[in-house]
């Protein structure tokens, strides 16, 4: 039996911290923790929050049939497009004449990456890749979608010398017996993310599941539990707040509902630096009486 398409539009609101560590280097600045310059509040991309999210379920469902991942380490994109190819008896060359013979081939191919890969399924793709002899396996465009994370408050990196006792070549050894280093840290920061998921999309386009749906939330839930590294320090997903629509287009414009989450210090706090310094509250009176609301952590 089919898993059940989810029929309600969804947004949320996730709240993650991070104590002495970079959350999200910025490449071009050296690594630094990601700021925006005008505001001094520190940023993590929405990227870097999918990344982790694949690598949960990548980690959990181990390409368990329909819960394969698209975009991963070591794996060339052409390499899972050929699977759709494969599947449908077409190649690169021939596809142009199939087309001709069967205009629903597209489709077919569409529907084929969203059934296998859970991230095609969740946040679409690009799966069109302009080299010589590319497979196109066309575009799918996500049900759910998920913005910048932003600071609470304005950040300061702080730039930390580190010692190693290990040389690297035997040159050096001669002349000394430790080695300098430096690595950026946030002391601390609390982030608020927002995200979307479109009901309406999932229909139409991906078959996204009410199954696919309560693995997205386990994988935000703990998608720093399997990440954590020294670069990153301590990392934690805080709240998970989610608005549940009545239907599939939506009972209320997003922005209503997410300024009902209101994210700020306690009285006397001048610097926070652990998140019991901060006070979260839903506004109810703010939130349609068709609209769910339930805080996951």
């Amino acid at each position: 039996m089919a898993a059940e398409v989810i029929k309600n539009r969804y947004e949320f609101v996730i709240l993650f911290d991070v104590e002495n560590g970079n959350p999200n280097g910025d490449p071009d600045a050296g690594n630094l923790p990601r700021i925006d310059p005008e505001s001094g509040y520190g940023l993590v991309t929405d990227v870097c929050l999918k990344r982790k999210i694949r690598n949960y379920i990548q980690t959990v469902k181990e390409d368990e049939p329909g819960y394969r991942i698209y975009i991963k380490e070591d794996m060339p994109l052409n390499r899972s497009d050929s699977e759709a190819y494969q599947y449908l008896g077409v190649d690169e060359k021939t596809v142009k004449e199939k087309k001709k013979e069967n205009p629903d081939i597209d489709r077919q191919i569409r529907d084929f990456m969203c059934q296998n890969f859970y991230d095609i399924r969740t946040f679409g793709a690009v799966m069109t890749t302009f080299v010589k002899a590319a497979l196109n396996c066309g575009q799918v465009r996500g049900p759910v979608q998920l913005g910048f994370a932003r600071s609470i408050d304005p950040i300061v990196s702080q730039e930390v010398t580190i010692t190693r006792v290990a040389i690297t070549t035997e040159k050096d050894a001669e002349n000394k017996n430790t080695e300098m280093g430096r690595k950026n840290i946030v002391p601390y920061a609390l982030y608020r993310a927002e995200g979307f998921i479109s009901a309406n999309l999932a229909r139409k386009t991906t078959g996204f599941s009410e199954e696919d749906l309560e693995l997205l939330w386990d994988a935000i839930i703990n998608m720093f539990e399997i990440d954590h590294s020294a670069a990153r320090g301590k990392m934690s997903v805080r709240e998970l707040i989610v608005f549940k629509h009545s239907k599939e287009l939506g009972d209320c414009p997003a922005y209503k509902l997410f300024e009902a989450v209101k994210v700020q210090k306690k009285e006397g706090v001048e610097y926070p630096r652990q998140y019991s310094d901060y006070l979260v509250e839903i506004c109810q009176e703010q939130i349609p009486g068709t609209v769910q609301v339930s805080r996951k952590i």
